[in-house]
């Protein structure tokens, strides 16, 4: 099997993953696995823990590389963690900054952060910012340079419950400001469904079964078609239905 990480240089935002396979020791992980994503779609991916979600968003980032098969994805990526990361020694506007250029650089950042709610918390230290804070912080510095690709690793996962819905709506404002190919991975089926184009469930390292979401922002809610969806992805994961 062949080896290839390509990173296209073309104005081509969408993913292409054919048998990958990712061993670490006499452990396989991916395990020839396919996936496509199409520009400027929004893909979820679910699966238990350890089924090798964490490993293909790596990945996709060049953070890793594949043992077998092929990865192509667009030059300009950003990752944003389920830890915000920001550096406690800078303040909010050095830390979206970060690795940026360009003389433009500062009011890129300071636009950026106007869509994400924090414009007037430029100055301010990351220990002075709320979980919800911090993380739109995250999500700054990842949309300043305008990737193609955005990949997010249950970034939500450690908020309470009403922030991680106020995320959500934020996130869905600026998919459609930046027009951005994304990659979700969460463990959470609500969080799937609230926001996918697309959910792929991952099982033994390869993709188990997907989901095309062609519901209402309403129906996605609330509606027979949206708990329906939900038992399937449930029992996707070998869950039952809770009554």
């Amino acid at each position: 099997m062949s080896i290839a990480t390509d990173t296209r240089s073309r104005q081509q935002s969408g993913v292409v993953v054919e048998g990958a396979v990712r061993r670490f020791g006499d452990r396989t992980v991916l395990d020839g696995l396919d996936l496509t994503i199409a520009d400027g779609e929004l893909v979820v991916l679910l699966g238990p823990s350890g089924c090798g979600k964490s490993t293909l968003l790596r990945l996709l980032a060049g953070l890793d590389r594949p043992d077998g098969g092929v990865v192509e994805v667009p030059a300009r990526r950003a990752v944003v963690f389920q830890g915000d990361r920001l550096l406690p020694w800078q303040r909010v506007l050095p830390n979206v900054t970060l690795g940026l250029r360009g003389p433009d650089a500062q009011q890129r950042a300071r636009d950026v952060l106007a869509e994400t709610g924090l414009a007037g918390r430029e100055r301010a230290w990351p220990k002075e910012l709320s979980g919800g804070e911090a993380q739109r912080v995250a999500l700054a510095r990842a949309l300043v340079s305008e990737p193609e690709l955005v990949l997010l690793d249950e970034p939500f996962a450690a908020l309470d419950a009403i922030t991680r819905l106020r995320m959500h709506d934020l996130l869905r404002a600026l998919r459609a400001r930046h027009d951005a190919t994304m990659l979700l991975v969460t463990h959470d089926v609500d969080e799937a469904i609230a926001l996918a184009d697309r959910i792929v469930v991952m099982r033994g390292g390869r993709i188990g079964n997907e989901h095309r979401i062609d519901l209402s922002a309403a129906d996605r809610e609330a509606s027979v078609a949206r708990e329906e969806l939900r038992a399937a992805l449930l029992a996707d994961l070998g869950l039952a239905h809770p009554h």
